[in-house]
C-alpha cells in the first residue's frame, strides 16, 4: 500500500497540472457514464431506443435507395421490459438484429467527453461536437448497412467485419477527429 502511495505521489508530481486535470476530469466522466448507471440502475433506454431505431431505419433506407438492392425493412421488437431490438428483414425474411450496442451512443459519449475536456472556447466545442457526431453517425449507418449486406450475401466475412474491422475503423475515425480538434487548438495557441 505504501509503495503504491509513493508511486502515485511521484507520478502526480511529474504530471503537468493540465494533464492531471484532464485525467481527473476524464476519470470522472467515465465514472458518470459507465459506473453510476450500473450502481443506481439508471435506465438509459430513453437514449438507446430512438438511436437504435434511427440507425436501423437509415441503414435499411441506404440499402433500398442507394444500392441496387431493395426490399429491406425494419421493425422494433420488445423481448423484455428492458431489451428492445430493431430487426432487419429482406423481403419479409428475418436477417439480423440491430442491438443497442450498435447504435453509436458509446462512441458519441467518448467523442463528446474528450472535446469537453479539452481547453477551448465553448462555441468551438459545440461546433466540433455537432460536426463530429454527424460524421460518426453517418459512418455508423454506413457500417450497419454494409454489415446487413455482408450478413446476407457474404456471411463468412460478417463476424470479422462486425467484431474487428468496423470497430477499428470507427474508433480510428474518432481518434482522427480528436487529433484534428487538438491540432486546431495548438495552432490557435501559437
Amino acid at each position: 500500500m505504501i509503495k503504491t502511495k509513493i508511486l502515485f505521489n511521484g507520478l502526480k508530481n511529474r504530471l503537468p497540472p493540465r494533464t492531471r486535470s484532464f485525467l481527473l476530469k476524464g476519470t470522472g466522466l467515465v465514472i458518470l457514464w459507465k459506473i453510476l448507471p450500473k450502481i443506481f440502475t439508471i435506465d438509459l433506454s430513453f437514449l438507446h431506443f430512438p438511436l437504435t431505431k434511427h440507425v436501423a431505419n437509415l441503414s435499411v433506407f441506404t440499402l433500398n435507395y442507394f444500392t441496387p438492392l431493395s426490399g429491406y425493412s425494419t421493425s422494433r421488437d420488445i423481448l423484455s421490459s428492458n431489451f428492445i431490438l430493431s430487426r432487419i428483414y429482406h423481403h419479409d425474411k428475418f436477417l439480423l438484429n440491430v442491438a443497442d450496442g450498435c447504435n453509436g451512443l458509446n462512441l458519441f459519449a467518448l467523442y463528446i467527453g474528450f472535446i469537453l475536456l479539452m481547453p477551448s472556447k465553448f462555441g468551438r466545442k459545440i461546433k466540433y461536437i455537432l460536426i463530429g457526431v454527424i460524421i460518426i453517425d453517418l459512418m455508423n449507418i454506413l457500417r450497419s448497412s454494409i454489415l446487413i449486406y455482408l450478413y446476407e450475401y457474404h456471411n463468412v466475412f460478417f463476424d470479422f467485419a462486425h467484431l474487428y474491422f468496423f470497430r477499428a475503423l470507427l474508433y480510428s475515425s474518432v481518434f482522427l477527429l480528436w487529433v484534428y480538434f487538438t491540432k486546431k487548438i495548438n495552432a490557435k495557441n501559437k
